[in-house]
């Protein structure tokens, strides 16, 4: 008895089912075995229920080498499309291991450049998540190829729109590369590392013995190298992050955040006149006066485990986004350093690519000195976070809690480099240095001829910081545009960010700069 012929319709029905399997139910319970949740299923925890259109999923490799042309399944190991995230349209892909491993091919390569080119021409966001053994070896160069397309989207889409990188499994070799571009890269303990050459490898070359996770999992690359922004304890909430994090970002360029409804009231907040101690070689929690500034549970701390004397973020005051630079005095004193530096100006970059106004709370005592620091480029470090502030053309307020010395005092910035409103609390200091370091040089002569030095030392000290450790010498001369009681600091960021709103600002006409890389 001949065999019944599917229907058109039957004949489509079969093959969604097919395409939503990816490589087979054995191996998406392999998969879950490992903890990790299937392609599709990220999509429906990142996307808002229901909004998830498919775009690709018929696609099959043309591949021939090798035994593939026997082997052939829908999507091929990548799921792309668009959706909404809290309503606003996002654009996805999410690499299928159940299919080659997630190894990109030739075809793979082209759903993912598609829905690239799709987010630059509608500006929306573009989330990627990652989860592939690299190129797919069969195909050799046309893989390669594919990765560079990528590169190129990712370079062009760089400061268009946001671009995410949730790292849920492996990515090695030339695959690390389209995340690095990306602008905020996520990682999940555990179960996903990064890096351009494996353990093997650098076992085989260097006879150093090491692990993957060792090498490059979620805590080294959040706290070691700072590759990746946030370590996530699992999945979902990598998966939460990006949904947090897409909450305080425009979809373009060309656009705003999203402002949040929010009530002025009594917007005083006297716990901040008690957090900076008066002695000015304590220390203390800088989170502590951010908490007391932004908006209630609204802060996000970006790069938290790297280069931690320093601290970026977003946040929200009276309900509008904002990005958060502030030094740390309970790490290493607050000083600048050369991670410290890479780390903020890429952040500053990032805000100001997207039209997020910057806060900067700044308690720096100078830059670290030290044969390390200078070997490893200090100087050109430090430049880079002195040139992104500058090149910044977003609302940009400056609140001096304590500290700002030396050279740091301008970078951090400064009225000099184009900030808009710089406050400073009573218990600032704007020097050159600090009292005693200046005192033993100004007055070397006088001390060293003293009866008693260590007396007239300490009445030089008195002295210079009577004169010089306060903000009204640049008070005086409009550097600080007025010293304000902590307590009012949220009241006068809500009125100064809006009055600085429609603050229209534009570069020299140029090809682009040349930041010290």
């Amino acid at each position: 008895m001949a065999k019944k012929e599917l229907s058109k319709i039957d004949e489509l029905v079969l093959k969604n089912e097919e395409a939503l399997l990816g490589g087979g139910q054995k191996r998406i319970d392999a998969q879950h075995s490992k903890g990790k949740l299937t392609a599709r299923e990220r999509i429906s925890m990142l996307l808002d229920e229901g909004s998830f259109e498919e775009i690709g999923k018929l696609v099959t490799h043309r591949s021939k080498d090798f035994g593939l042309d026997k082997e052939h399944y829908l999507g091929d190991g990548v799921v792309t499309g668009y959706g909404n995230i809290n309503g606003r349209l996002t654009y996805v892909f999410s690499q299928d291991f159940t299919v080659f491993g997630g190894s990109l091919s030739e075809s793979h390569a082209e759903k993912i450049v598609k829905i690239m080119e799709m987010a630059m021409k509608n500006g929306a966001p573009v989330i990627g998540l990652n989860d592939s053994g690299g190129a797919r070896i069969q195909e050799g160069v046309v893989s390669l190829a594919g990765y560079a397309d990528i590169f190129y989207r990712n370079t062009l889409a760089s400061g268009v729109v946001p671009q995410i990188s949730a790292i849920m499994g492996p990515c090695a070799g030339g695959a690390v590369y389209s995340p690095a571009i990306t602008d905020i890269i996520l990682m999940v303990e555990k179960s996903s590392y990064m890096f351009v050459t494996g353990p093997n490898v650098v076992k085989t070359v260097t006879h150093e013995e090491v692990t993957s996770e060792e090498l490059g999992g979620a805590q080294t690359h959040s706290s070691k190298s700072g590759v990746t922004h946030f370590a996530c304890s699992n999945e979902v909430e990598c998966i939460k992050t990006i949904r947090q994090l897409m909450s305080y970002v425009p979809q373009n360029c060309e656009e705003d955040a999203p402002v949040y409804p929010y009530q002025l009231r009594d917007e005083t907040r006297e716990i901040l006149d008690s957090i900076v101690p008066e002695n000015a070689n304590m220390p203390y929690d800088i989170r502590e006066v951010i908490t007391g500034i932004v908006d209630e549970e609204s802060f996000l701390e970006v790069h938290e485990n790297f280069a931690e004397n320093i601290v970026v973020g977003f946040a929200r005051l009276a309900g509008r986004s904002i990005g958060i630079v502030a030094n740390q005095p309970a790490v290493l004193a607050g000083v600048l350093d050369i991670h410290s530096s890479t780390k903020a100006a890429r952040f500053v970059r990032f805000c100001d690519s997207f039209n997020v106004p910057l806060l900067v709370l700044e308690d720096v005592p100078g830059f670290l000195p030290g044969t390390d620091q200078e070997w490893n480029a200090i100087i050109t470090n430090g430049a880079k976070l002195l040139y992104a502030f500058s090149e910044a053309t977003v609302p940009r307020v400056t609140v001096i809690t304590r500290k700002a010395y030396g050279g740091a005092y301008d970078v951090m910035n400064s009225k000099h480099i184009g900030a808009d409103i710089n406050y400073a609390w009573p218990t600032s200091e704007i020097a050159v240095m600090g009292a005693k370091g200046a005192a033993e040089i100004i007055f070397k002569r006088e001390i060293s001829g003293a009866k008693d030095p260590q007396q007239k030392l300490d009445e030089k000290v008195t002295e210079y910081t009577e004169k010089f450790a306060n903000p009204y010498i640049a008070a005086s001369r409009g550097y600080i545009d007025e010293v304000i009681l902590p307590r009012n600091t949220r009241k006068k960021l809500i009125s100064t960010f809006k009055m600085l709103e429609n603050k229209v600002d534009q570069l020299p006409k140029k090809k682009h700069g040349n930041i010290p890389l």
